[in-house]
Parts: structure tokens; sequence; C-alpha cells
């Protein structure tokens, strides 16, 4: 079974659109363990218009599954995730001022510096995940930098998965496969939900864990977290 970890972001962003503490980021990431959740994912940005620095404190010791922190390796986030100590940083290359990700790492123009961020959190006993495109060539220089893992950004299958969902997933086939020849753990992320999440995770050879936000809570509004939280696993299980 592919692993679903939470991305608990949203709940953080409807708490700041009002002040005080409703929702209550806190009880989130215990209720989504409790229904069912194998992963609880966060991603501060340095404006903290969701996920503040200090919700990243306070969550992880609540943490009973895995925690993974996502972001941008600026000085400060680098900072928070040695202070926290998560099982997994993904390192994602988000611009400032983006409203979401909406791209993966240039493993080639980055090198360099790739290789000395995942040095420093490999010492530190944090696995690495670098968030990446489905592109072979990326994904077999990401395998030089040390990474352990890479998360297939999934925009791309999910907007053309409704037209032609056989054409939609055939790059992320062979990312996979590139993924498994170099040696590398396989994630994957971004504008998954209930309806593309199944057939992609029985197309994917290999898929360790899929980190799912926004989708998880919009979908809630409707059917209740504890109903979509079973729905997912049942969907990435493989039975």
């Amino acid at each position: 079974m592919t692993k679903l970890s939470v991305n608990v972001n949203k709940f953080a962003t409807l708490r700041n659109a009002r002040g005080g503490n409703m929702p209550d980021v806190l009880q989130a990431v215990k209720d989504c363990e409790r229904f069912g959740a194998q992963g609880i994912t966060v991603h501060p940005r340095p404006d903290e218009r969701h996920i503040r620095y200090q919700d990243v404190r306070d969550i992880s010791p609540l943490v009973t599954t895995e925690f993974n922190i996502e972001g941008n390796p600026i000085p400060s986030f680098i900072d928070l995730v040695l202070e926290v100590m998560p099982v997994q940083v993904t390192l994602v290359p988000d611009a400032h001022d983006v409203i979401t990700s909406n791209a993966g790492w240039d493993t080639v123009t980055h090198a360099k510096e790739l290789k000395e961020w995942i040095r420093i959190f490999k010492e530190a006993g944090i696995r690495t995940s670098l968030f990446i495109d489905p592109n072979p060539e990326m994904i077999r220089s990401a395998a030089q930098t040390g990474t352990d893992r890479v998360e297939l950004y999934t925009e791309a299958y999910a907007i053309g998965y409704e037209e032609n969902r056989e054409k939609a997933i055939e790059p992320y086939i062979v990312a996979a496969q590139a993924a498994a020849e170099c040696g590398l753990g396989l994630n994957a992320g971004h504008d998954l939900n209930m309806h593309n999440v199944g057939y992609f995770q029985k197309n994917i050879p290999h898929l360790l864990e899929v980190s799912i936000g926004h989708a998880i809570i919009c979908e809630s509004i409707y059917l209740g977290l504890e109903n979509t939280l079973g729905i997912y696993l049942r969907e990435l299980s493989n039975f």
C-alpha cells in the first residue's frame, strides 16, 4: 500500500483567514492520524500565510506516524528542519511569491547547491526527497545529489486525467522506471484527488507515498474528514 501523507496547510489557511484558532490545526493533525493518515506534511513559507514556523514546532511532537516538512531550503527553513528533526524533508524550488508549488527542480543547474543541502540533512539523519518534474534526465541527475527519494510533481497528470488518463500517466511511468533504475525511492504529489489518485497508484510501480492536502480539505467539506480519508486509503490499497 502506498502511504497517504496529509498536508495540513489548508487547515492553517482557514484559521489565518479569520484569526483565532478555528480550525485548530493541532487537533486536525491528531484527527488525520486517528482517521488513518500514515503521515503528516507541512509546507511553511517565509510569509507564513498558512502554516507558521511555530505551527511546525507545535505539530512535531504530536505526530505518531511520519512527519514530512516541505519547502525551499532558504537558511531559516534549514534551521527549522534541523530544530524539529522530521522523518523526511522534501526540498521544493518555490519562489517567495508563488501561490503554490509550480515546478520541480532543475537538478542539473542546481546540482552543487542540492548536494550541499542534502548532505546537511542526511548528516542529521533526516531522509531527503526532491520535488521534481517527470523528466528522466532530471531524475538521473537527482540521484547524483545523494537524495533518498524524489517526489513527482503531478499537476500535469491531474490536468490531463479527465481527457486522456492513459496519455497523462505515460511520462510518470517512464519517470518511475528511471527512479527505480537509479535506486531512488518514489513519492508523488500536487493536485491528486480521490478521483485520480487510484489510477495513478495502480499504474506507477514502487510508489511509496503521496502527499495530498488541498483536495482532501475541499472534499471533506462535503464528505467529512474521516470518510474522505477512508476513501483515499481504499484507493491507495493494492487490494
